[in-house]
């Protein structure tokens, strides 16, 4: 097992390299570049932009341009903020937590909702139920995250007021009440809303892997063996079902952590929620270059991160997985 998170961490050294390369290219490539703020400011003059070019190291060619970029962002440096004049860094490690705390707990909520749904589906398979949650989840996954985003808005938020205080019975936006003391109260209602919209973005996949899964778990002759053993269905379906079963959902899982992320974009920004997706957004609009390179290896060491995870718990799903 050591042998081979050794070898698969080797191997994704030059899959983030790839990656750096191409995302460093792409925003070489968008029209006007990191100077666009500056060349279309009538009071710099053209000697004032060649000379920042050459102090911003913008002058050298792009290859060159990219190795001093790749060691800088070994370093820890990836470059400062066009907006604020803060570290990029700093600007996405501050803003990471809250992303996390957003996407992994609507993550929890959606796995713990759509596995129990998707099993049950399989086992009273063509029944009303199957039929209610599979409608469920072909409506998940065709609705838009952003237009599901704001009818919760105007619901919860404009349509439905408290009995208690007279205001919106949940909050529309941002991630705690300004000017307020810190109350846990106060965070999950401001949660509530926007972990919903991620809960339901991702519930749809899940539910139809997972019955899909045990649909075809439960034919097999192993399973069938344990029935005419007299065992229960319960102990059937968690000793000797379920874990066969999960394997296509663990892969899921595994490409969809980091997938939140990016749904975190949307997101974020329709519920004003002060996280990484949001601030990926604004440097969008404002060509904030340096966080938008930033962001983007952080997405991407997150998805060779969570791959690797992910090949490693089917390693304690399926036993005859061998990683020589």
């Amino acid at each position: 097992m050591t042998n081979y998170i050794i070898r698969r961490i080797i191997q994704a050294i030059p899959l983030l390299l790839i990656i750096s390369l191409t995302v460093f290219v792409l925003m070489n490539l968008i029209p006007g570049g990191p100077m666009a703020a500056y060349e279309n400011n009538p009071n710099i003059s053209p000697e004032d932009l060649a000379r920042l070019k050459k102090e911003l190291g913008l002058d050298a060619p792009i290859h060159e341009r990219y190795v001093n970029w790749l060691f800088a962002v070994v370093r820890g440096d990836w470059g400062i903020s066009e907006i604020t004049r803060r570290p990029a860094l700093v600007e996405i490690t501050e803003k990471l937590p809250n992303t996390l705390y957003l996407s992994l707990t609507a993550f929890f909520f959606a796995l713990l909702i759509s596995v129990p749904i998707g099993i049950l589906s399989a086992v009273r398979q063509y029944s009303w139920f199957d039929h209610a949650m599979t409608t469920i989840a072909f409506v998940g996954q065709a609705m838009p995250i952003f237009w599901f985003g704001l009818i919760l808005i105007i619901i919860f938020n404009v349509m439905i007021k408290s009995p208690i205080t007279g205001g919106p019975l949940l909050p529309g936006g941002g991630m705690f009440t300004i000017g307020a003391p810190f109350a846990i109260e106060d965070r999950i209602r401001h949660l509530i809303l926007p972990a919903t919209a991620l809960i339901f973005f991702s519930l749809g996949n899940h539910i139809r892997y997972m019955r899909a899964g045990m649909l075809d778990v439960l034919h097999q002759d192993y399973i069938r063996t344990a029935f005419a053993k007299g065992l229960r269905e319960r102990a059937v379906l968690a000793k000797h079902a379920f874990k066969n079963a999960v394997q296509p959902l663990v892969t899921i899982i595994g490409l969809e952590i980091p997938g939140l992320f990016a749904g975190a974009v949307i997101t974020e920004t329709i519920f004003s929620w002060p996280g990484m997706g949001r601030l990926f957004f604004n440097s969008i609009e404002r060509g904030d270059y340096a966080v938008m390179m930033g962001t983007l290896m952080m997405s991407a060491t997150l998805i060779v991160l969570f791959g690797l995870i992910t090949d490693i718990v089917y390693a304690f799903l399926d036993p005859r997985i061998r990683f020589d």
